[in-house]
């Protein structure tokens, strides 16, 4: 009233009882003057509003506020996760109180300092990257750091971010036993890979010492009986013939491993597939047998690959001859050709687009039991009885495959029958085509030349020295390139062809096939391997190549061939 009465507006509020009820009301009293022209005051005036309801909203508000408050402070101190608002600066504004169940660290000690403090050293770039990516975006950012505990050890923690102004909100969760077991998991599955390894590796090695010992076996009782004074012409002829045949068995044993190795030297070259499977066709007739019905499905356009023709063949017939175990020589086997196709994904590697040939077959047999399908390729893996496959077969197309830009894929169903895909990379007609060398007809001996032989091995380089002498050739003996560039000499003119092994301690054989092109160009060069990785990716590099182990007549008329095409 004082103020009305000094001529100022007031307000005031106050309750009252309803006299018919007893509801207690909120009164919103406004009194103001009202003054004359002159401005002298003449009469108040007043206005009273029933402000019940707003009262009522505002404290229902305030409560509402209130909960909310409580239940972000429980959210606040009961959270199992890590909650931080932290400013752009990198410095804590608060945390919460699990900070010191999962690192041990009080809150207080945590606000105010630096996140530097206790993020993990080698986690100290990435979590300020983190920082400033998330200060300057709205979006949420996600990533994982380590925070030293305590107690000096590392804790892995998951984050969540979230940018208002300057202060950056985040929660972390505790990942560090998720990836202690994802460690342990790894480390398992290695430990098992490795024990895997081990097994195929014993299976290799005894498949190999089994095997190869059968061959010694007859090689030794030959030679025994070779050395008696008293055999026969005949019997003698026998046994030499006995070795000589086991030799070659051995060689093709050898070759099977190289070609699952992927370290044979392959000579490549580009053939359409449908010419070839039609001769394959007639060749498969005599390798199932006639109760085997062969079918055989093929585009009438042409198709090329470029691959080792050889191994191509060998290839088939070693497929056809596991479905017709299969089949247990009686059923129906089904040759496809599909071309122009992409390679799909097989056993965990991606696919690759085309254009890719598919020669697949498809056989009625018992199929392959689902534990041993991811098996059948390793070498010495046969689901046959003892003494009915040496499990080289699938592993040497496996091999082949592989080392010509293709794969082959599997898919069998017990009872029903198998089928076995090849892929192999398409090219176009004439695609890698080189000319062929001109063929010797018949192994003559050497006419007094000078060859240079170049093996690590002393052994095999005495006897190939001995052999070229036999032959009537000149020879020098090198045991190593370094040795060989000595002796050749910066103008190679002291001889008139190289014989070098490829597999050497220091320059290998290509390599110093290079060297003796560039100071030399035309000097025939003739390498030998039965083993070699460096042939098997790069190539002979167009040099005579002599697959070991090789007779005296395949030495001759590989050495005469080189020296014939040599420019005079």
């Amino acid at each position: 009233m004082p103020c009305l009465l000094a001529g100022e507006t007031y307000t005031v509020e106050y309750r009252i009882v309803r006299p018919d009820n007893g509801d207690v009301r909120h009164i919103r009293d406004t009194g103001f003057p009202i003054r004359d022209a002159e401005g002298r005051l003449r009469r108040l005036g007043g206005i009273a509003q029933d402000v019940t309801e707003e009262h009522a909203r505002e404290e229902a508000l305030e409560r509402c506020i209130a909960e909310r408050t409580a239940e972000r402070d429980r959210v606040w101190r009961n959270s199992r996760d890590l909650l931080v608002v932290v400013g752009v600066d990198g410095v804590f504004r608060t945390v919460n109180p699990v900070w010191r169940t999962i690192l041990g660290h009080d809150p207080a000690e945590v606000v105010g300092r630096s996140f530097q403090e206790f993020v993990w050293p080698e986690d100290d770039v990435v979590t300020r990257t983190a920082l400033a990516y998330g200060a300057s975006d709205d979006d949420l950012t996600a990533f994982e750091n380590r925070y030293r505990h305590e107690d000096g050890t590392p804790r892995w923690i998951s984050w969540q971010t979230a940018v208002e102004g300057d202060l950056v909100y985040a929660y972390g969760r505790d990942v560090t036993a998720e990836k202690e077991r994802a460690v342990a998991l790894h480390e398992a599955e290695e430990a098992l890979r490795q024990s895997q390894k081990l097994e195929a590796i014993g299976q290799l090695t005894g498949g190999v010492a089994h095997d190869f010992n059968n061959l010694l076996t007859i090689i030794r009782s030959s030679v025994d009986f070779l050395r008696r004074p008293d055999l026969a012409e005949a019997r003698k002829a026998r046994y030499l013939d006995a070795v000589s045949d086991t030799v070659d068995r051995a060689a093709k044993l050898t070759g099977q491993l190289l070609s699952f190795a992927r370290r044979q030297a392959l000579r490549p070259e580009t053939f359409d597939v449908i010419e070839r499977l039609r001769g394959v066709v007639e060749m498969l007739d005599s390798v199932t047998g006639a109760p085997i019905r062969i079918v055989a499905e093929m585009p009438e356009a042409a198709c090329f690959v470029h691959a080792d023709v050889s191994q191509f063949e060998t290839a088939l017939v070693n497929m056809a001859v596991n479905a017709r175990d299969a089949m247990d020589g009686e059923g129906t086997l089904t040759l496809r050709l599909a071309c122009g196709l992409d390679k799909p994904a097989i056993r965990g590697h991606a696919q690759a687009a085309g254009p890719f040939a598919a020669i697949s077959l498809a056989d009625t047999g018992c199929g392959i039991p689902p534990e041993a399908i991811s098996r059948i390729f390793e070498p010495f893996f046969t689901t046959k009885e003892v003494g009915k496959g040496t499990g080289l077969g699938l592993s040497q197309v496996f091999g082949f495959a592989k080392q010509s830009g293709g794969d082959v894929d599997v898919a069998s169903t017990p009872g029903r029958g198998t089928t076995f895909t090849l892929y192999l990379p398409e090219v176009a007609p004439g695609v890698g085509e080189e000319p062929g060398p001109a063929e010797v007809e018949t192994a003559t001996g050497g006419a007094g030349q000078r060859v240079l032989v170049v093996e690590d091995n002393v052994e095999v380089g005495r006897f190939a020295t001995r052999i070229l002498e036999d032959l009537g050739y000149r020879t020098t003996w090198a045991a190593n390139a370094a040795e060989a560039l000595e002796r050749l000499g910066e103008d190679c003119g002291g001889f008139d062809a190289v014989f070098s092994d490829v597999v050497m301690p220091g320059m290998n054989g290509v390599d110093l096939a290079r060297e003796i092109q560039r100071r030399r160009p035309g000097l025939p060069v003739v390498l030998a391997s039965g083993y070699s990785h460096v042939l098997a990716r790069e190539g002979s590099h167009g040099f005579e190549l002599l697959h070991k182990p090789y007779s005296t007549e395949q030495l001759s008329r590989v050495l005469q061939r080189a020296m014939a095409q040599a420019p005079r």
